[in-house]
């Protein structure tokens, strides 16, 4: 038998990418793209990801599809603030990224005014190969995180 050796933000970060939770929430024509995404011809099981969570507290991903309205926004940043750290946002679509064709005073010109965001997935709507593109590229931002640095450790210090 071999020795496995590793460090604690390795065995952390490849749990946290290897089972994220994502809030099962849509707003608009991106979201039967993500639906699409979660079907067995993309199957995002793969990624650990076949559970798409009804509550906040049980979610760590959030994947805003679609425009968000100004009368959207204090829910969206409640799910947000419900949700349990660490936590991550993803941006799918023009419209949660810039406000897309909408630029009226009744829509939110990017999601990011309201909360962070960490990955920003461009298209109209984006495509599911671009939505798994984009969750590849928050695994990769999740992989290079350290505990040390990490916002709730913050928190309860």
């Amino acid at each position: 038998m071999g020795v496995v050796t590793t460090t604690l933000d390795t065995a952390v970060n490849w749990a946290r990418t290897g089972a994220m939770w994502p809030l099962l929430f849509g707003l608009a024509c991106c979201a039967i793209e993500m639906m699409a995404t979660q079907a067995s011809d993309y199957d995002l099981s793969r990624f650990g990801m076949e559970l798409n969570r009804a509550s906040p507290r049980q979610s760590d991903l959030i994947i805003v599809a679609g425009r968000v309205t100004r009368k959207m926004a204090p829910v969206v940043r409640q799910l947000y603030d419900q949700m349990a750290s660490p936590k991550w946002v993803i941006a799918m679509g023009d419209c949660a990224s810039c406000g897309g064709v909408y630029n009226n005073y009744a829509v939110v010109q990017g999601v990011d005014e309201i909360i962070p965001v960490d990955v920003y997935i461009a298209g109209c709507p984006p495509r599911p190969e671009q939505l798994i593109h984009g969750i590849l590229t928050l695994h990769e931002k999740i992989k290079g995180d350290s505990l040390r640095n990490a916002v709730y450790v913050k928190e309860l210090a």
